[in-house]
């Protein structure tokens, strides 16, 4: 409190006083001799002789000498000290500017400087000014940041402008916050404290945002659940039916979102075939759906001979014995671009008439799955081989799993599957009721090629032992030979598979396979004679058509970008293609449009 009250002393201190030059009493005494030694140009230094003091200096309290520094006299008494002298120095004394602070706060009534105290009535918490008696206020915790004082800075001035200068007992109010909030007493600082203008406006966007976010949900949630807008769409979800409570809203909501999620789950198309009534000339009683990786071809790559594709032995006989009898349709979970050049090399022909792509698979659990119930057929006529247990198990009894072919050159498992397949189209052609799931579910577990030649080897030894009695009961008896001598024992006639009629062939002893098969082996040596001669013609004029197709498809995307622009469009004679100008072959394999377009 001491220093406060010189300080102020020294700001007010009147400029009339003289102040009294005493000379320094802490200058040692060996600078001065070494000022001297400069006098007598003498520049070495040289230690001056230790002061010695007398016994009755050492009594005294401070060990100075009185006649050279008068001021730390300590006999002299109060008027001598505080009387100035003449000035003896240009620089004044600290000692008495500290004295004359004194001496001015006494005679303006400060009571600290009334007169000397005792060290007790000193350290007397009670003695202290009011000022020293409050307590102190805490410290803002810097940890959250430093505390902004833009809110005490306005209040302030907001008081300032509010008081009235006139009035002599208004008193600015303290703007340090207390521990509840107020403006009194200490405390840590509210939060708002350490807010800024720059978070308080975040915090106001984010509080729109956060209510505006609640809008559209609440509004989303009843649009989403709102009833179904025509019966199609109210059969097709019969769990989630009409109404306006909230389970029926929850469970049309999540119907419409899990629709919205199976634009990137389920095929691309509801009806992955067209109908077979739609189908140019028709098509057969079953559906053969073959996998192509692993199955028809083999890919592996080597730091020899890098990506290579493999053709398994047996392919264009298999394709071309069996396109007669079946539907073919190549189901693969490769890319469109990427499966749908290797399928044109493939079947440069078209014998298969429907090529699948991963676009029309289902994807579950990271998996790619065929689901044979988008083929648009019965399932009990369609039948599926696959190398890949998890491409099938949604329909596991359609399905044949083979092993996956290694590439070997050698290899017989897709040629040795015809006999088995032959078998079920002939059973289909002729009339009989047939489930092709029941019949592959009376071969689960065996291998399948040699299963069946087991069972057909069966049947033919019983069919020869009908075939030898019957021939041995019309020998014996009178009118067979009667009959046979007039020449009237020729087979009725009867059904006719291709050039053979099937009574007289079974009187032969041949089976009802054995001429289907020979009516397929006729079929296929025409068609691959057809190939041989005419393959080249065939494969130049679908390029041409193709082409026209491709030209035609960019003139309707001209036509339409140019008529959305406000330009003539082209004549419709020039972008439609004459119907009598394509090929047969091509109407059963559009690889790049619909199934529902074709026509």
């Amino acid at each position: 409190m001491l220093p406060r009250a010189a300080f102020r002393a020294l700001r007010i201190r009147p400029t009339l006083a003289a102040p009294r030059i005493s000379p320094i009493a802490s200058t040692p005494q060996w600078p001065r001799a070494y000022a001297s030694n400069n006098r007598r140009k003498d520049n070495t230094w040289k230690q001056s002789d230790p002061i010695k003091f007398d016994e009755k200096n050492k009594a005294r309290p401070n060990p100075v000498n009185p006649s050279e520094q008068p001021e730390f006299d300590t006999a002299a008494s109060p008027e001598s000290n505080t009387t100035p002298s003449a000035p003896s120095r240009p620089v004044a004394s600290a000692t008495q500017a500290s004295r004359d602070a004194g001496k001015h706060s006494a005679a303006s009534g400060q009571e600290d400087f009334s007169g000397p105290k005792s060290p007790a009535e000193n350290t007397d918490p009670t003695t202290e000014s009011p000022e020293s008696q409050q307590p102190q206020k805490p410290l803002p915790d810097l940890r959250q940041g430093i505390p902004s004082t833009f809110a005490a800075e306005f209040a302030e001035a907001e008081a300032k402008a509010k008081r009235d200068p006139n009035e002599p007992n208004e008193f600015p109010e303290d703007p340090t916050p207390g521990p509840s909030g107020g403006r009194e007493g200490g405390g840590e600082l509210p939060k708002s404290a350490y807010e800024t203008s720059t978070d308080r406006r975040r915090n106001r966007v984010a509080n729109w945002s956060y209510l505006a976010i609640l809008l559209f949900g609440t509004t989303g949630a009843v649009f989403m659940g709102r009833n179904w807008e025509s019966e199609e769409e109210e059969l097709a979800h019969a769990d989630a039916p009409n109404g306006w409570t909230l389970g029926q809203m929850y469970a049309r909501a999540a119907a419409r979102i899990n629709g919205q999620k199976a634009y990137y789950t389920e095929p691309t198309f509801q009806k992955l075939l067209p109908d077979k009534d739609k189908i140019p000339g028709g098509a057969p009683e079953l559906t053969l759906v073959l996998s192509l990786e692993d199955l028809l071809l083999h890919s592996e790559w080597s730091t020899k001979h890098g990506y290579r594709l493999a053709k398994r032995p047996g392919l264009d006989y298999f394709l071309r014995y069996l396109s007669s009898q079946y539907e073919l349709v190549i189901f693969t979970s490769v890319k469109s671009m990427d499966a749908d050049p290797i399928i044109r090399k493939l079947d440069p022909f078209r014998l298969v008439m429907w090529p699948l792509f991963r676009e029309a698979t289902r994807f579950e659990k990271g998996e790619y799955i065929k689901d044979l119930s988008y083929l648009n057929r019965d399932l009990s006529k369609v039948i599926m081989i696959d190398t890949d247990p998890s491409h099938v198990k949604l329909q596991p009894e359609n399905a044949i799993v083979l092993p996956k072919w290694k590439g070997e050159p050698g290899d017989k498992g897709l040629v040795a599957m015809i006999p088995f397949l032959e078998y079920l189209a002939m059973m289909s052609q002729t009339g009989t009721p047939i489930d092709v799931r029941q019949v592959l579910k009376s071969m689960e577990g065996k291998d399948l090629p040699a299963e069946y030649a087991r069972r057909e080897a069966k049947l033919r030894e019983a069919f020869q032992r009908d075939i030898a009695e019957q021939k041995r009961k019309s020998k014996g008896s009178a009118g067979g030979m009667f009959m046979k001598s007039l020449g009237l024992d020729a087979p009725k006639q009867g059904m006719v598979l291709g050039d053979q009629n099937i009574s007289q062939g079974m009187s032969e002893g041949k089976m009802m396979i054995d001429m289907y098969r020979e009516f397929n082996r006729q079929n296929y040596q025409h068609l691959d004679k057809q190939i041989r001669e005419n393959g080249e013609q065939w494969l130049k004029e679908m390029a041409e058509e193709e082409k026209k197709m491709q030209e035609a498809q960019l003139k309707d995307m001209k036509a339409g970008a140019f008529g959305w622009l406000g330009g003539n469009a082209a004549p419709a004679s020039a972008t439609v293609p004459s119907a009598a100008s394509a090929p047969e072959a091509v109407t059963s394999h559009n690889a790049g449009v619909p199934p529902e377009q074709v026509k």
